[in-house]
């Protein structure tokens, strides 16, 4: 597997996000990957929490890019969890290996990208990897998450739903998710960063990746194939992490 290394420098960077164990996805996104040709991949969390954790991991694993790895909250779940029916179940299909090497995920991974400097890719914001932020985040609050960031330009993640905005300054964006997008319309999203910033949508077959699911006995695969064939609406996404972070 490729190793990550502190305080890098990069031509491109593919910031990756949200796979949520969906390897027909993660593996459908590295094969365009081969020709956009990035000097690094950043996974901005929650890699493995979904159906098919092996094989994501197989995927990461066999990586002729290097790569950095920031902790989404539900990395920091494989393992603990035993409270819901899904969290023991996903732990189960987890090495001892491959549980250390979740653990060593970055809160927050720093790269000075050509074109855009110095880049902060968090999960949910750099305080919190469970902190909801989206286009409609009010500026009040990124000032808030913002005050020991010295990065113009914040990668978040975890709400599953792409933008790209700038805030007193700040140039805020999320990749979308590579496995599980709230799009309202199929597809693994992702960004390639340098030297501005692309907002990408990889096509893959999503039926076949929703079988192969099924052909696992996840306690939740009816949920999640759910959500791969009928996206959730980007609206209905935005107005819901926003009321949560609005109430608190």
């Amino acid at each position: 597997m490729a190793q990550s290394h502190k305080g890098v420098s990069a031509r491109r960077v593919a910031a990756l996000a949200d796979v949520h164990g969906n390897a027909p996805a993660l593996e459908a996104v590295l094969a365009e990957l081969e020709f956009a040709e990035p000097d690094l991949i950043v996974f901005c969390g929650d890699l493995t929490w979904g159906s098919l954790p092996r094989e994501t991991l197989d995927l990461v694993r066999a990586l002729r890019i290097s790569a950095r790895f920031v902790r989404g909250n539900a990395d920091r779940a494989v393992g603990t969890d035993t409270e819901s029916r899904r969290g023991p179940w996903i732990t189960s299909l987890h090495t001892e290996e491959d549980l250390a090497f979740l653990a060593g995920f970055e809160q927050t991974v720093s790269v000075d990208v050509d074109g855009l400097g110095p880049t902060c890719f968090c999960h949910g914001s750099p305080r919190s990897d469970e902190e909801f932020v989206t286009e409609r985040t009010p500026a009040e609050r990124v000032r808030e998450f913002m005050t020991s960031i010295g990065e113009r330009v914040v990668v978040t993640a975890h709400t599953h739903v792409r933008y790209d905005r700038q805030v007193d300054g700040i140039r805020l964006l999320n990749p979308g998710s590579v496995g599980l997008p709230y799009e309202g319309e199929q597809g693994a999203y992702w960004a390639l960063l340098g030297p501005d910033v692309e907002l990408r949508r990889t096509d893959y077959d999503i039926e076949a990746a929703v079988e192969q699911m099924r052909a696992t006995d996840d306690p939740r695969v009816e949920v999640i194939a759910e959500l791969m064939l009928e996206p959730r609406p980007r609206e209905d996404a935005i107005e819901h992490a926003e009321r949560v972070e609005f109430s608190g």
